[in-house]
């Protein structure tokens, strides 16, 4: 029986982690080589590679850990397994909660979870995790606090909303929710500087966010949301996975000679289509030749004004996506014209490239 590769799956919790370790052989059956469970502590992280190391009975034979984004539970052991050098892959909980039910179990428990992350890390090529950068981390947690301040800001605006128009008012309340109020402003202005100024800081970072404002719509916040979203869009290798990961790619709804609705599938990052709202109505509005062209073309086929505008969402994503991915100054007069295809342009960086080099041409 000749032996493939490794996999150890780990269900984390708060408290603890279920281990389980299975092999694959080369007619795709799947063995469970051993199961134990340890504290999610950093001190206790070493004591999981010895115990996989000592049922690993083939050292020569590839290795990887899967497990779940539960919140940040599974933060502290995937950054300490990716620092030893070892292969991870963080799986979405929806994805590996249809694998599971795919396999037919009836029951679910941590050590059940653990063997169907072990054996769908053996079964399927998984995409390896890489950490965000240090930068980037922060950027992410001052943008996701950011948007909580924003929220809670729009809930006190409709309490005091609420009270202005009660039968019965309160001069309590609203002086709370007024003093309230001026907190959260306080509290915003004082993330936007920092957001700001941890951009200034990083050379490289600065520079491409500076590309990135360039499009009419995109401002400094919704920039530094997309990129502490998408980790720096790294680890997309074409448009339709970055599409997907933000939840725009389009589900069908079709059998036979029935036909449903066809929308977005919404099944991504809620922050990234959130952030772009506003963008969308504002790239419409200044003349965003690329995106008030989409708007035109697709309200005019459906009537739908929002359809329009979640199509120019989609298009200002993936507009960001090509000027960080290749490095280069926006011209928005490049994208609306077709007949440039195969000739020489110049970016406005001065810089001459062939048009093949200049992504953005599938946009529309």
């Amino acid at each position: 029986m000749q032996l493939l590769r490794y996999c150890v799956g780990l269900d984390i919790s708060k408290d603890s982690l279920q281990v389980c370790l299975s092999v694959i052989d080369a007619d795709g059956r799947v063995v469970v080589k051993g199961s134990t469970k340890v504290a999610n502590k950093v001190t206790t992280f070493g004591q999981l590679v010895q115990w996989v190391t000592r049922h690993r009975k083939l050292d020569d034979l590839p290795l990887r850990y899967v497990m779940e984004s539960t919140g940040v539970y599974h933060e502290a052991v995937a950054w300490f397994l990716y620092q030893h050098d070892q292969a991870v892959s963080i799986l979405l909980p929806n994805k590996a909660k249809h694998y599971l039910k795919s396999l037919g179990y009836k029951s679910k428990n941590d050590k059940i979870d653990a063997q169907g992350l072990a054996r769908m890390g053996l079964e399927q090529q998984l995409t390896l995790w890489k950490p965000l950068s240090k930068n980037i981390y922060s950027l992410r947690m001052l943008t996701r606090q950011h948007q909580r301040f924003q929220e809670l800001k729009t809930q006190c605006r409709n309490q005091q909303h609420a009270l202005d128009y009660s039968a019965l008012g309160d001069d309590f309340l609203v002086k709370q929710n007024t003093k309230l109020l001026a907190v959260y402003d306080q509290q915003l202005e004082a993330l936007e500087r920092a957001i700001q100024q941890l951009i200034k800081d990083d050379e490289v970072l600065h520079l491409q966010v500076k590309r990135l404002i360039a499009i009419k719509g995109l401002a400094l916040l919704s920039v530094a949301v997309l990129i502490a979203e998408t980790n720096g869009f790294e680890g997309f290798t074409n448009q339709r996975q970055l599409v997907s990961y933000a939840g725009y790619d389009v589900i069908e709804n079709q059998s036979g000679n029935r036909s449903g609705k066809t929308r977005i599938s919404k099944k991504g990052n809620s922050r990234i289509r959130r952030i772009l709202h506003l963008p969308a109505f504002n790239a419409v509005r200044f003349g965003e030749p690329t995106c008030q062209a989409l708007f035109e073309r697709v309200y005019q086929r459906t009537n739908y004004k929002m359809k329009a505008y979640v199509a120019v969402q989609k298009k200002l994503l993936l507009l960001a996506y090509a000027v960080w991915r290749h490095e280069v100054d926006y011209n928005p007069s490049y994208f609306m014209s077709q007949s440039r295809i195969g000739k020489k342009i110049v970016p406005t960086s001065g810089t001459t490239q062939d048009q093949s080099t200049v992504v953005g041409l599938s946009f529309g």
